[in-house]
């Protein structure tokens, strides 16, 4: 949570370009070696005792959830509008998170694998709140961005559902949703920030 919105205030206050750099940097340092890993035991060994403090034990023997994330925050940062960008940086930041936490402590209601309606339901109420929050600062006008953001909601909620391909939820929900907000942005126009 704190790593990514850290990245959501660098892609705020640094210029494009420069947070374009920052995020290449961390991809070539990471993910390679990463990748490296998944076939050397020696180094594999090596990074998870360097490592240790942020690596999940169900990473030991797979790429880990931050080469996903620094993956997909790339691919979005490179193909979408930064209103598009920074919502799906906070969605990744809040929701994420806060879905897990309200899956693991109140999820009765499994919808796909392990995940719940409740953790969905609390996904969806901060996607709202983030996508408004954010565009309501940026200026925009109040009933535009409350729409879209009812919307934009529930895109983040189903992002946050979709895993494929054995794919981490880090990589698809800033993709996924980046895609349903832009789609979106056709059927709400936000216009222009004041």
């Amino acid at each position: 949570m704190g790593g990514v919105f850290i990245m959501f205030l660098a892609y705020q206050f640094m210029p494009f370009w420069m947070s374009l750099a920052v995020l290449m940097i961390a991809w070539f340092a990471f993910v390679p070696a990463d990748l490296l890993r998944q076939n050397n035991p020696v180094l594999n060994r090596r990074l998870i005792s360097w490592f240790k403090p942020i690596i999940r034990k169900c990473e030991i023997d797979r790429i880990s959830g931050s080469s996903f994330l620094i993956s997909g925050v790339l691919i979005i940062d490179c193909l979408f509008s930064k209103e598009i960008v920074s919502i799906a940086l906070l969605f990744l930041a809040f929701a994420d998170p806060i879905a897990s936490f309200f899956g693991i402590k109140f999820g009765k209601h499994k919808i796909f694998g392990h995940k719940s309606l409740e953790g969905s339901l609390a996904a969806y109420v901060v996607c709202v709140i983030c996508s408004f929050s954010y565009l309501y600062a940026m200026g925009f006008e109040a009933q535009r961005i409350l729409y879209f953001s009812l919307v934009a909601g529930f895109v983040g909620a189903v992002s946050e559902l979709m895993t494929f391909w054995d794919l981490d939820d880090n990589f698809t929900l800033p993709i996924f949703s980046s895609i349903g907000m832009l789609a979106l942005m056709y059927v709400i126009p936000l216009g222009i920030a004041s």
